[in-house]
């Protein structure tokens, strides 16, 4: 970034939150950082000199305080990253109830909570916004219909914030990070590897093999993104929605098993009762 500015990064004590504390903080800017776990944001905090504060960003009443605190320090505000998530599996059919409503809570109704306290304090300043969505908000995937809802309104709110906006001097723009070798990832790959006797690495290996570029992001990769977007290097970049994720959302998958480094296994042949299932759901798709 050309010149020394202010940044808010939600969930910045773990993952790719912390790891773009470290590229801003790195390129001489100002950073506060949040999230619910003291701990983990101390620990960034003492490596970086970010600005530290505990903060549920679910909760209106500690977002307001956030944001007053942040900007009593520095004075302003001219960069806010939403990147706080959580994550619950499960297709609508098996998501308790309260895991949906947790998702939304965090990853749209915080976000909504934070860049709307903010939003004076960055436009003041001809600030910008980034969301740190999913390849989740562009791609539907198996058992992720709870996660993937939010992760798409996450991104469409930021669209809207630079559509309403723009006109004021903000800019506001999505990263869509595919598969990033995070804590909360290890973790999904140590439960996953675990049920095939995999360790950590070859889950990632596995999960990734029909990535282009055949490996998971460096969070730090995904945090390089994100600083641009907020540099004046990205002044005309308003309202995109950029996947970072080795140019995964770009594969067809009708083309794959043509790809002579794939190899895939079928499933047995679909019985009669199920093709007629099949049949009957295409010819009420095609006459709607």
């Amino acid at each position: 970034m050309n010149r020394t500015r202010a940044v808010l990064v939600t969930g910045g004590g773990t993952g790719i939150g912390a790891a773009t504390a470290r590229t801003l903080a790195a390129a001489g800017h100002r950073v506060a950082i949040c999230g619910r776990r003291a701990g983990p944001l101390r620990a960034v905090a003492a490596r970086t000199g970010a600005l530290d504060v505990v903060c549920d960003i679910a909760d209106a009443r500690q977002v307001d305080r956030l944001v007053g605190s942040v900007t009593d320090v520095f004075g302003g505000l001219d960069g806010l990253v939403l990147n706080a998530g959580v994550m619950a599996q499960g297709g609508v059919s098996e998501l308790a109830p309260e895991d949906f409503i947790a998702m939304v809570s965090v990853n749209l109704t915080g976000a909504f909570l934070v860049a709307r306290e903010a939003l004076p304090h960055l436009i003041a300043r001809h600030g910008a916004i980034v969301s740190v969505a999913s390849v989740a908000a562009l791609r539907a995937s198996s058992a992720m219909g709870g996660y993937a809802a939010t992760k798409a309104g996450l991104s469409m709110l930021t669209q809207s914030l630079a559509v309403d906006h723009a006109h004021q001097g903000l800019r506001a723009n999505v990263v869509c990070p595919g598969w990033t070798v995070t804590e909360m990832a290890d973790d999904e790959m140590a439960a996953f590897g675990g049920e095939r006797d995999l360790d950590v690495e070859a889950a990632y290996r596995l999960v990734t093999a029909l990535v282009p570029q055949r490996r998971p992001a460096h969070p730090d990769e995904v945090a390089a993104v994100v600083s641009w977007l907020l540099s004046d290097a990205a002044s005309y970049v308003n309202g995109a929605v950029i996947p970072v994720d080795g140019s995964a959302v770009a594969v067809d998958a009708g083309t794959v098993p043509f790809d002579p480094r794939v190899s895939l296994r079928i499933s047995p042949v679909p019985g009669p009762r199920q093709r007629a299932d099949d049949r009957g759901h295409d010819r009420m798709s095609s006459g709607g």
